[in-house]
């Protein structure tokens, strides 16, 4: 069992930046930490981690504890909470809940589809799809990337061009997450490829739409228990109540919607890399070796000091993210350095767990391997670690 013992009552107190920054053991990431670790452990997990396979009841239970409703809108069933409740509830999620698979699809709709509606839908687009959202009786999707284009995001061969009714869509879209399971996608696409990020525009396109169709689950190193699949879009016609925003806004929302959001998504991540510390503190300090705990070999010592440095920067630099961008001040490097941060580290971090413990660690039935095979992504999804450095030296005057 992992406990962090905490109570989600915070009073009228809402959580400033610097306060869920200095107490690890913030009430509210320790509340949800503790609620996880008895609701969400699954006892299949490396089975289904096996056959790539979705934990439907467990996405449900986390939806009826509010985690897709937290930082929605009050108006349409959601408890209306701010960046930083949403940064601890996800993080405790991660240090309580071993399936990274379930954490990473509730972060992806929470943090990246529902606000894309939120905050660009029409008021008809908000209450048609937001409630049965955030209730977990329907499952979202984004789906922007293409096998051609990769991070060169708006060099996309999906095409929308309009009819008498509406829309017509033709295109691909690949390595969609959670695209098996989905009810509704957001969908981005260009009215002409030559026009670049100007020709793009955003739709709401759902999933029994004639025309449209979905891969088979795509098997992938980690995160295998999210499902993972194409998105074909073939003559699919939409009407003009199904795009978001104008015509040619699709680059502004996407932009606009991932400036910190692609760091917020690891919130999960560095929740694990906590239990992950501790786990391997728990067996350094419990395994003998010529004598004594191997953990009093400084070599060992050592490896877990850099854990807890990975694991501590990693926070800082989410929270500072989140601090600025709830202040309304630009986040965007800061949200960059924070993905790359987070991302490289958790890597770093697992194969010095996978030291520490040895064979043990090596082997499927402990999870310290599969933590490894998680965390791989996460240098990818989101916007490589390449194009968050490419942000970086934007932001510093460098072209």
């Amino acid at each position: 069992m992992h406990t962090l013992s905490g109570s989600l009552s915070t009073g009228n107190t809402t959580p400033s930046a610097l306060d869920a920054l200095l107490d690890l053991k913030h009430p509210v990431k320790a509340a949800i930490a503790d609620w996880a670790d008895t609701s969400l452990q699954p006892d299949d997990l490396d089975q289904r981690d096996e056959q790539c396979s979705f934990w439907t009841e467990g996405w449900q239970r986390a939806a009826d504890k509010g985690l897709l409703s937290l930082m929605v809108d009050p108006a349409f069933g959601g408890a209306g909470a701010d960046i930083v409740s949403g940064l601890l509830w996800f993080e405790g999620l991660g240090y309580g809940c071993p399936d990274a698979g379930l954490n990473f699809a509730l972060a992806c709709q929470a943090w990246t589809m529902q606000p894309i509606i939120e905050r660009f839908g029409t008021d008809e687009q908000k209450a048609r799809y937001l409630p049965s959202l955030i209730s977990g009786e329907r499952y979202g999707a984004f789906t922007i990337t293409e096998a051609e284009s990769g991070s060169d995001s708006f060099t996309m061969g999906t095409t929308y061009k309009a009819s008498d009714d509406g829309y017509v869509l033709n295109g691909t879209k690949a390595y969609v997450t959670m695209a098996p399971q989905a009810d509704v996608f957001v969908v981005f696409a260009t009215k002409d490829p030559a026009l670049g990020s100007w020709g793009v525009t955003t739709f709401l396109v759902d999933a029994d739409t004639p025309g449209l169709t979905v891969s088979a689950n795509r098997p992938k190193m980690g995160l295998r228990t999210t499902p993972f699949a194409d998105v074909n879009f073939d003559n699919c016609e939409i009407s003009t109540a199904q795009r978001i925003g104008p015509e040619g806004s699709g680059a502004s929302i996407f932009s606009s919607a991932m400036e910190a959001e692609r760091a917020f998504v690891l919130a999960f991540q560095i929740g694990a890399m906590e239990r992950q510390l501790d786990d391997a503190v728990a067996f350094a300090r419990t395994r003998n070796q010529f004598g004594k705990p191997i953990g009093d070999f400084q070599a060992v010592s050592h490896r877990l000091a850099d854990m807890k440095l990975r694991h501590e920067s990693s926070r800082l630099l989410l929270y500072k993210a989140a601090g600025l961008a709830m202040q309304g001040k630009p986040s965007m490097e800061a949200a960059a350095l924070a993905k790359i941060q987070a991302s490289e580290a958790s890597i770093a971090s697992s194969v010095d767990a996978l030291l520490t413990h040895g064979a043990r660690g090596y082997v499927t039935e402990f999870g310290v391997e599969r933590n490894l095979r998680d965390v791989a992504g996460g240098v990818i999804y989101g916007g490589t670690s390449d194009i968050q450095r490419n942000i970086v030296a934007r932001m510093l005057g460098l072209s």
